[in-house]
């Protein structure tokens, strides 16, 4: 009864958090560094690396907070960039409740790489192209009532499996230990009685010898 009554709770807890929780939404927008006609096009690899690991902290720093109408906080907790270790191309993903407001984070951030590689082109000699636009998405990234269900009754079947797994183990241990049901209550000896006196029986009375009378002539 204990196994499927997790499983039960798992699910019903998972299937609550999603239908309570927020969608969210996910929009991502690419960017590329192309290299100068004086500069190594391996080196704009690098560079990619380097964009994609400051890309909030230029993003801020510019103007990206005001085209997206979000704080700074918000920019810095809700963008993620990543890059590609064979292509310089620097992948920008925000997420929001919204999916409008989410294409406006994404976009807004690539337009920040773009102006600053733009001030900075004289001196790395690469600069920043928009390669592709934020689409609006149509559907959440979150996952749904039914999957958190799902992943809620494999949490609670795994937990109470390991309920059960602990339980034997437990009473083993106390069983081991000497609890009550280990060995059978000693019994206490009674004190020994005192040996009574023993009578020594009087002798019996020695017997007279008779002497026989001598024989008369």
């Amino acid at each position: 009864m204990v196994l499927p009554a997790a499983v039960l709770a798992g699910a019903a807890a998972g299937g609550g958090y999603g239908v309570v929780k927020t969608p969210q939404y996910a929009a991502t927008s690419y960017v590329v560094v192309v290299p100068g006609e004086k500069t190594d096009p391996a080196a704009a690899l690098g560079f990619a690396q380097a964009y994609g690991r400051v890309a909030t902290d230029l993003a801020v720093s510019g103007d990206a907070q005001l085209w997206a109408g979000v704080s700074a906080g918000t920019l810095r907790s809700s963008v993620q960039a990543a890059t590609s270790p064979d292509a310089p191309m620097i992948s920008i993903t925000a997420r929001s409740s919204k999916p409008a407001k989410a294409v406006a984070m994404a976009d807004g951030v690539a337009r920040s790489l773009v102006l600053d590689s733009a001030h900075a082109a004289a001196d790395t000699g690469v600069k920043v192209v928009e390669f592709a636009r934020a689409t609006k998405p149509v559907s959440p990234v979150s996952p749904s009532a039914r999957l958190a269900a799902l992943v809620g009754a494999c949490a609670g079947g795994l937990l109470g499996g390991l309920g059960l797994l602990v339980r034997p183990r437990r009473k083993a241990r106390d069983t081991v230990r000497g609890g009550p049901s280990a060995t059978a209550p000693a019994s206490v000896p009674a004190p020994a009685s005192s040996p009574s006196p023993t009578t020594t029986p009087a002798p019996a009375p020695a017997l007279a010898l008779q002497q026989p009378e001598p024989e008369k002539v």
